[in-house]
């Protein structure tokens, strides 16, 4: 009898941490495709917009950008222009040479004073 129940002991206890690691997976699958969906922009939307044009009209066109990738994104790209506020994306292409390619916006004056585009460090 004592062995029996510590058996249904045992695959309860099994059975929640399966169900538990079922959850966290789900929840970062979810927290994964949030992030792209707030960071990742094609190479196309990248070619759409030049220097100069309205910056409601550009960032109608592109993600919010909000997540915990900005950070990473800043590092390695060009200075910003001085007075600018930019936003950075990750490209949905494929990585060229192994490196992921950023896509940095930076407006000014309600215009899109820069854009440019560098490899991922």
């Amino acid at each position: 009898m004592a062995q029996r129940k510590g058996c249904l002991i045992g695959c309860g206890v099994a059975l929640v941490l399966g169900i538990g690691l079922a959850v966290l997976a789900v929840f970062g699958v979810g927290k994964v495709l949030d992030v792209a969906d707030k960071s990742l922009i094609g190479p196309e939307a990248y070619a759409a917009v030049e220097a100069g044009d309205a910056e409601s009209e550009v960032r109608a066109k592109l993600p919010s950008g909000d997540s915990f990738l900005k950070s990473a994104l800043k590092e390695g790209g060009p200075a910003e222009p001085d007075g600018s506020t930019c936003a950075w994306y990750m490209s949905g292409a494929d990585p060229v040479n192994g490196k992921e390619t950023v896509f940095r916006f930076c407006f000014k004056d309600g215009k899109l004073a820069e854009k440019a585009e560098y490899p991922m460090r």
